[in-house]
């Protein structure tokens, strides 16, 4: 062996070792049915190797694919990751949601020999809106998705401004040949890919017959992200998403690449069509035809919680992952438009969730009260959520058989009685409830 090979071998040593040993971790947990091993494999490969996502990340061939954003970044990912493999390609995904430096070096190690060798083409990370500006350098990506910015866990993050702020001065320091794909009817990441000096693609809707009633109260940009005057609405189509100028200075959207209504959505709610256009953007820039695109997104599987529908004892259950203000207005909508008329809200504070719920009372509850039907609650901060209700009830005429039941088991099999053969069991979790929800459900364990 020459010096030089000698050297690269001995190089190569830690990167190896964190990779051995993680997947010795992951081999363990799994094999003790402790979880899927989405986290501590990468916490314990990046205290061996803090190097590792670079290290692996500069492997992929044909490069690295960052999805950020408050909601859909699971969709997203799955559906491009879907579309990707279609055509033949091999990608690392962090498939279980686990979006954290920790989750992202796992999803990359897993794909990894024992050498720590990476013979992927593509890595999809879906990556937490807040650890965006850490691990950009690093991951230098060759394409970033922008999917929106709402108010999300307070507690942790903090204003949306403050978060589009850091992606910027990040985002523009990374190669010229980085492509960003923000969505155009966000003004604040329609205003970040209109500072960005990288190539810039836009993704967004121009359907007015979408366009909701009134502006909801759970919006959070109003206001021109330039000069700060408020914004002059054409239309929204949810919180502050939509068609807009300012008068003052003459800000407006980006213009999309793509013509939103030639394309299909995946799964239901107009939510999932700015998730079908982002991928969409992405796959026609790496090149994917059309006919593969749309057979993909007409076949499309939804990911754990996120409109998943799944049969328990003869009836539908679709579950519709309901974390933050605009979220759930999402979803309350989709319940809404149904003809069912029973739902299962499950709130949690822990910290996968957020610990501050006071975002509950930026929910437009009183939609769903107004319907009336059947309304059954759980979780850790069951009392919260049925305040909120109740005082829906005050300001809506309804004729709602609101039922609280602190313990989730209960819940679920009383959610399931209340449900007709013929109609669907909505189930409105955040986070770390969707797990147990589905864990009761399935049996299954997701992390």
């Amino acid at each position: 062996m020459t010096v030089g090979k000698k050297i690269k071998f001995i190089s190569r040593l830690p990167l190896g070792f964190a990779v051995s040993i993680a997947k010795s971790v992951t081999f363990l947990v799994r094999s003790l049915r402790l979880g899927a091993a989405s986290v501590l494999p990468g916490a314990i490969a990046r205290r061996i190797e803090p190097r590792i996502l670079q290290l692996l990340s500069q492997q992929v061939k044909h490069g690295v694919i960052i999805i950020a954003g408050t909601n859909g970044k699971t969709t997203t990912a799955l559906l491009l990751c879907t579309i990707l493999q279609r055509k033949g390609f091999r990608i690392a995904h962090n498939a279980t949601g686990a979006n954290l430096e920790n989750g992202l070096a796992t999803a990359l190690i897993d794909n990894a020999n024992l050498l720590g060798k990476l013979n992927i083409d593509y890595a999809i990370l879906e990556v937490d809106e807040n650890i965006v500006p850490k691990v950009l350098k690093p991951l230098q990506p060759r394409i970033i998705l922008c999917l929106n910015l709402f108010r999300d866990q307070l507690d942790r993050y903090g204003e949306v401004d403050s978060i589009s702020k850091r992606w910027t001065k990040v985002i523009s320091t990374l190669p010229e040949t980085t492509v960003v794909i923000p969505n155009a009817d966000d003004p604040t990441l329609s205003y970040l890919g209109q500072q960005l000096p990288q190539r810039v693609l836009f993704f967004g809707l121009n359907e007015p017959e979408n366009y909701l009633e009134a502006i909801p109260h759970a919006v959070d940009s109003i206001y021109c992200p330039r000069c700060g005057h408020a914004l002059d609405y054409q239309g929204v189509y949810l919180s502050h998403l939509g068609d807009f100028t300012c008068p003052s200075c003459g800000f407006t959207k980006g213009q999309p690449a793509l013509v939103s209504r030639k394309w299909p959505q995946i799964l239901i709610g107009l939510y999932n069509k700015y998730n079908t256009l982002a991928a969409v953007t992405a796959a026609k820039e790496l090149g994917i035809d059309d006919v593969i695109i749309r057979d993909t997104i007409n076949d499309f599987q939804a990911a754990f919680g996120r409109a998943e529908d799944l049969f328990i004892d003869g009836k539908r259950v679709r579950i519709l992952l309901s974390k933050n203000p605009v979220g759930t207005n999402e979803t309350i909508r989709v319940v809404t438009q149904s003809t069912d008329k029973t739902t299962l809200l499950v709130l949690n504070d822990r910290t996968p969730d957020g610990t501050d719920v006071s975002w509950i009372w930026d929910v437009d509850t009183e939609k769903l009260v107004a319907r009336g039907g059947t309304l059954i609650v759980s979780g850790d901060r069951v009392y919260d959520m049925a305040l909120r209700l109740r005082y829906s009830q005050e300001s809506v005429e309804s004729n709602i058989n609101l039922i609280v039941e602190s313990d989730l088991h209960k819940a679920i099999a009383t959610a399931l009685e209340h449900t007709p053969a013929n109609e669907t069991l909505h189930i409105l979790p955040t986070y770390s409830a969707m797990l147990e929800v589905r864990e009761v459900l399935t049996g299954k364990k997701i992390l």
